[in-house]
Order: C-alpha cells, then structure tokens, then sequence
C-alpha cells in the first residue's frame, strides 16, 4: 500500500482532509520551496512556477497540477511551510 498524506486547510486544521500519495506531496512540496525561494509570490501564480521545478515524469504521472498544488499549499500553511502574507491579493512566501 502506497503511502498517503493527510492534507489540510487552515480554515479547518483539525478536519476535512484529503489524503494524497506522499510522494506526490513531497515533490510538490518541495517544487513550491524551490519556486518561493526567490521570494513571495501570488498563490494564483504558485501551481505554474512550481510546475517549473517537476520533473518530465512527476508532471506526467501527477494528475491534476491545479488541485495536487492547492492541496499541497494548504497543509504546506498548516504545518508553518509557508505564510500568507497581508494585503490583496493573496500572496505566499516561505516563513
């Protein structure tokens, strides 16, 4: 059995999970890392820069870029991976 990743939103912390394959969350994970580190970036501009940093075959074996970044970003939030920063529109950066 594959293993899976618990991921949730900071609107709801303690619930309404998703689970994914962990090694879908860990290369997304750190493809979001390696976007952010240049510095803050719109989360609606998040899932195309970090798409950047997924190999051939993660790209092609993920699924949904979209949903699998969104997700990803959310637990990353939770779990203190990444801040959102004040204002509008909504911008991410590593903490």
């Amino acid at each position: 059995m594959t293993e899976r990743i618990p991921c949730r939103t900071p609107a709801n912390p303690e619930g309404g999970t998703s689970n994914i394959p962990a090694w879908k969350y860990d290369a997304f994970a750190r493809a979001i890392r390696a976007a952010l580190a240049d510095g803050p970036m719109r989360q609606a501009e998040v899932k195309d820069a970090a798409a950047a940093h997924l190999t051939d075959e993660e790209r092609a074996a993920m699924g949904s870029l979209g949903w699998h970044a969104t997700t990803v970003r959310l637990e990353m939030e939770v779990r203190g991976d990444l801040r959102r920063l004040p204002g509008a529109p909504v911008r991410v950066a590593l903490p």
